[in-house]
């Protein structure tokens, strides 16, 4: 989607460290994986120091989240590159924050231990796989184009 303006590097950069949010999220979501496949938690050790402030300071997430969306998304003077990639982190973190509720309400109370962790595992590497997917083609300077997802960034980006 080049017709929207080129970007230069810096706009790259921006643009791939948004989805940090949803990946500091998810990780709530990979006790499973990684008590199966211990050798997985070698994915998060860069970012320790960050996980750390993340869930060390009460209400981390909900600030970064106002602070992309008002800060990020909402200033027209930032080019839509970065806006249409904050967005998308932005409504991604918002699925998660939905899956959080439907396992702590929903399958909580189911008491199956193999269908919550079957829960945990796919949204887990469903998220990881669409971050990765998407720091992968900010970094190439392309739109990454996340089925639904995208259309929804798309549409409250102007």
């Amino acid at each position: 989607m080049a017709w929207r303006g080129s970007t230069d590097a810096k706009d790259r950069i921006f643009a791939a460290l948004v989805y940090l949010l949803p990946l500091m999220e998810v990780y709530q979501f990979s006790r499973p994986l990684f008590g199966v496949i211990p050798a997985l938690n070698i994915i998060y050790v860069p970012f320790q120091p960050l996980m750390q402030l993340y869930y060390g300071f009460p209400f981390a997430g909900i600030i970064i989240f106002f602070a992309l969306f008002l800060g990020v998304v909402r200033n027209e003077r930032i080019k839509h590159f970065v806006r249409f990639n904050a967005m998308q982190a932005i409504l991604i973190d918002i699925i998660l924050v939905l899956c959080g509720l439907v396992a702590r309400y929903v399958l909580g109370g189911i008491g199956f231990a193999l269908i919550t962790d079957t829960f945990f595992n796919v949204v887990f590497l469903a998220t990881l796989s669409a971050c990765l997917y998407a720091i992968v083609q900010s970094i190439l300077g392309k739109y990454a184009e996340i089925p639904t997802i995208s259309q929804a960034a798309y549409s409250q980006v102007r």
